[in-house]
């Protein structure tokens, strides 16, 4: 056990055995200390040793949505979607497609993006990484805050640079295509030409871009889809555009159907780019819409798809789908799913319609093995000592990049509290993870506050749905809470008053499906469960809307001044 408390009053005889006097943790009136924090998974479909040979799905868990991945040699890359949560588009790398690590963000500070006051889940929305000459190119969209913009970069852990904007460039969900001819394209979702025709009614543009001048072409947008594929069904939602060429033609492979049960990702192809693309009489080319709702262990939501090619000409699709419970709920988010591409006709193909995104599949031939990295699939264990300088890349803060409220002294981490509940649209201070299992146990240790501020663990989807269960003091009295947020201002469940010698606690989450529970212990103590166990479902999309997933982590809040 860490110490808590340093000694205090020491007489000269101490002193000279060696203890050497320090700052109390309790004499800074807002700073919360945390020992450390530790994550596991434990659901039951990661269960079973993956047979030699295969791999997991889903390759990148928890809330990694919207992939899109790129090639380097023998290196593959990998950035999703990161909406308010700060530092933004996290990059992934692999050598076998299979087994990824998390290297950095290619948004790691303010001169970047502006993300201030905004909703969890407005943002950075999906974005499009690509590889060529040397250099990286990812372009994506911040909703609310300029638009769609380029970074570049020579190594995707980073520095990436500022942005390029493109003003002209409506809509989300942008990409970047780089022709054998040396000529540039960006495609985007956009608003449908003329009127909308029904709700959810978008199309699919292109533009050419110069790099040099850092801009799209005047005048050279135009229309590659219009509503999707098959406007007489009021198909909607066309987004997510990706362009390839392939045997001399030129693919483009979109989302459709909106981001839940209806999703899938749909294909169009041509020989010229100025000429119309033709849908696949097959499509949709990846869907679980046509299942059986009570299947077993659901894969839902699949599209948003993204293509590469291997050395050796096998083309593997990323795409994003949920792990359900109770068929339709999901509190991980969207996740990262990884499929052989086959081609028929000169039409690409992921999955046959009717059949189920398999969990386990055989892995791609002839990659380079990447087992030594840090998985981000199956049931890992995953614990912070907090014995570095700085955060690991891991830990995600809301909407702004300040981190100068926390603290790593190289065992502990400290955390100023702020005045900012996690129910405001202001930076909390917060850092947390991304819950990437059904079933899972997440715990700490800190000391207990002594000033008049309260610190603990949060399950976190968004600023209307959330728990809090944490320890403060009042009139010298310690004691444990729990906080609910649903679908309104945060408010206590229960609390349960500890001794007031209890300098340091430990605090526990479990969550399994639609139920989650809490628990504290003394350092050496059993685990004591707060209140009943509750309602999980209310940090699953379904019930909290958006698009991200939950994130688990530490918290430390101003609190008013105790009512004499």
């Amino acid at each position: 056990m860490k110490t808590t408390y340093a000694c205090v009053m020491l007489s000269f005889s101490l002193l000279l055995s060696g203890c050497q006097p320090e700052k109390p943790a309790n004499e800074a009136d807002t700073a919360a200390t945390f020992f450390w924090f530790d994550y596991q998974g434990q659901d039951a479909v990661f269960a079973e040793p993956v047979a030699i040979g295969s791999y997991q799905n889903p390759v990148v868990a928890g809330f990694f949505p919207d992939p899109s991945i790129t090639r380097r040699g023998d290196d593959y890359y990998m950035v999703m979607s990161s909406f308010s949560y700060t530092p933004g588009l996290p990059i992934l790398h692999s050598t076998d497609l299979v087994n990824w690590q998390l290297i950095g963000h290619a948004l790691s500070r303010a001169s970047q993006v502006d993300m201030a006051g905004m909703q969890v889940s407005r943002g950075i929305f999906a974005p499009t990484i690509r590889y060529h000459d040397g250099t990286f190119y990812l372009i994506t969209t911040v909703v609310d805050k300029g638009g769609n913009f380029i970074l570049t970069a020579t190594d995707p852990a980073g520095p990436w640079s500022d942005p390029i904007w493109l003003p002209e460039v409506e809509g989300i969900d942008p990409d970047i295509f780089f022709d054998d001819d040396g000529k540039v394209y960006i495609s985007h979702n956009g608003e449908a030409p003329g009127e909308a025709l029904y709700e959810g009614h978008r199309a699919i543009w292109i533009w050419q871009y110069d790099p040099v001048k850092k801009a799209v072409l005047p005048d050279s947008k135009k229309l590659l889809v219009n509503g999707g594929v098959d406007l007489s069904t009021k198909p909607i939602w066309i987004e997510a555009p990706h362009i390839y060429k392939h045997n001399g033609w030129y693919y483009l492979v979109c989302a459709e159907g909106g981001t839940a049960d209806q999703h899938s990702a749909v294909v169009f192809r041509s020989r010229n780019l100025n000429e119309p693309f033709v849908p696949y009489s097959g499509n949709p080319i990846l869907t679980q819409r046509d299942l059986p709702a009570n299947r077993a262990n659901p894969i839902t939501t699949a599209g948003h798809a993204d293509f590469v090619q291997l050395p050796d000409g096998q083309w593997w699709a990323v795409f994003l789908a949920t792990r359900a419970y109770e068929q339709r709920f999901y509190n991980t988010g969207r996740e990262t799913f990884l499929l052989p591409v086959s081609w028929k006709d000169e039409w690409p193909h992921i999955l046959p319609k009717g059949q189920e995104i398999p969990y386990r599949h055989p892995v791609p031939s002839g990659l380079i093995s990447s087992t030594g990295g840090l998985t981000q699939t199956g049931n890992f264990k995953w614990r912070d000592e907090f014995d570095g300088q700085s955060l690991k890349p891991d830990w995600n803060l809301l909407r702004e990049f300040d981190q100068s409220w926390l603290k790593l002294d190289g065992k502990n981490l400290n955390i100023n509290a702020k005045a900012v509940g996690m129910d405001s649209l202001s930076q909390p201070a917060f850092i947390g993870r991304r819950q990437q299992h059904t079933s899972f146990e997440t715990s700490t240790s800190l000391v207990v506050p002594k000033g008049n501020f309260s610190a603990g663990l949060v399950a976190f989807q968004n600023e209307h749905y959330h728990y809090y269960l944490g320890i403060k003091t009042e009139d010298g009295k310690p004691f444990v809470f729990l906080e609910q947020a649903k679908g309104a201002k945060p408010s206590l469940i229960t609390s349960q008053d500890l001794a007031a010698t209890t300098a340091e606690l430990k605090l526990k989450i479990q969550g399994n499906a639609g139920s989650i529970q809490f628990y504290y212990a003394e350092s050496n103590g059993d685990w004591q469960q707060l209140g009943e166990t509750q309602d999980g479902k209310i940090l699953s999309t379904q019930v909290a809307g958006g698009f991200v997933g939950t994130t688990l982590g530490v918290h430390a809040r101003q609190e008013k001044e105790a009512t004499p």
